[in-house]
């Protein structure tokens, strides 16, 4: 039986990308079962946008992705609980295959995709796609052992969300909330980025000098907030360990 889904958009005076977003929401092949509107304070037609696409808005005041992100996943009532951000627009099929991912392999506690992005200019698209996104889920997702998930794009059990709610820093404004997430997965969970998963997003983050040096801000920030608390060689490690016992426990069931 396919699980149901609750899809959580954050935003925060993003009223036409939302509708673009909700709109994507409302022509997919399977419907998610809830979608719900994240409004953190907006002056803008944000809450009107979400009302007349069907959408429950939840409203958290406290300014800031990470606060946006937890108060919906808190809200969420169905089993997998997706992710999108107001500038996301995904395929329409694209709930359908999160819900079969998770029914199809039950030791799966995190999905996530890439975003193909679908506005700026050709630099900023091309650097957002081929060295942002690559590094991303390249290297980064090497260093700390395992696979990566990208906000704009992930999806997650809420049974997962519940042994991870209070391992983010979900007051912590200037943490990037996938990364933090990402961070403080708990080694032996089921994580897996599927490079064919994919949703447009917006290269905005990419299109000035002040946007560009905030997001790496943030990221180092991520970093330091979780390297503090643990060591992230020690995490890595764990990860590795807890990799090699799984296969090592599968290897054995299958008698080798």
């Amino acid at each position: 039986m396919s699980p149901t889904v609750t899809v959580v958009v954050p935003s925060y005076n993003d009223a036409a990308m939302l509708e673009r977003c909700l709109a994507a929401l409302d022509a997919q092949t399977r419907p998610a079962d809830e979608v719900i509107v994240v409004d953190n304070g907006s002056t803008d037609a944000t809450v009107d946008v979400a009302l007349a696409h069907g959408a429950r808005v939840v409203t958290e005041l406290r300014r800031g992705i990470p606060q946006a992100t937890s108060a919906g996943f808190d809200a969420a009532s169905c089993e997998i609980i997706g992710r999108l951000d107001a500038d996301s627009i995904p395929p329409r099929g694209w709930v359908a295959r999160v819900a079969r991912a998770f029914r199809d392999d039950p030791g799966l506690d995190v999905l996530g995709g890439p975003g193909e992005y679908y506005d700026g200019n050709p630099f900023a698209r091309w650097f957002a796609s081929h060295l942002q996104m690559a590094l991303y889920y390249g290297p980064v997702a090497w260093f700390l052992g395992h696979d990566v998930i990208y906000g704009s794009n992930f999806a997650l059990r809420a049974s997962a969300w519940r042994r991870l709610r209070d391992r983010v820093h979900r007051n912590d404004s200037e943490v990037h909330d996938d990364l933090d997430i990402t961070i403080n997965l708990i080694p032996g969970m089921g994580v897996r980025f599927d490079e064919t998963l994919v949703v447009g997003v917006s290269a905005r983050p990419w299109l000035s000098w002040a946007r560009f040096s905030r997001q790496y801000k943030m990221a180092f920030h991520t970093f330091g907030v979780n390297h503090e608390e643990e060591s992230l060689l020690a995490r890595r490690r764990a990860w590795l360990a807890a990799a090699a016992a799984g296969q090592g426990e599968e290897l054995e069931a299958h008698g080798v």
